[in-house]
């Protein structure tokens, strides 16, 4: 499948606000969202492995003080924001679903799947 821009480098800052964008999970709209973590883009759909309820406090603010932790807003399960593992709370061991994506000539590129596909709208959030 044919790579999508999401976002520029510069629109992530290490252990800051994340950049989220539109994508049909199992033919439903939802988002997901890249953050800089350790220096690298990461991407997981915006959605907590508890409920299917969008994870950020604020619209694009998905980590904790510490940069490194994605905290779910509405029943606080923990992910380890490098590769989406539940690292406590009621996730219950069940991690992030984490989109491909590569970054490359300053922009993040997403490769959409079978199963995480793009909306006949576009990605714009």
């Amino acid at each position: 499948m044919q790579q999508l821009q999401v976002c520029k480098s510069s629109d992530l800052e290490e252990g800051g606000t994340g950049y989220r964008f539109k994508v049909l999970y199992n033919g439903e709209e939802t988002t997901a969202f890249v953050v800089r973590v350790d220096n690298q883009a990461r991407c997981f759909l915006n959605r907590c492995s508890h409920v299917p309820v969008e994870l950020d406090w604020n619209y694009g603010e998905f980590l904790d003080d510490s940069g490194r932790i994605v905290v779910c807003a509405t029943h606080g399960a923990s992910y380890d924001a490098t590769d989406g593992s539940c690292l406590g709370g009621p996730c219950d061991g069940n991690p992030l679903v984490r989109l491909n994506i590569e970054e490359k000539e300053g922009a993040v590129f997403w490769t959409p799947s079978e199963l995480i596909t793009v909306p006949a709208d576009g990605i714009e959030d």
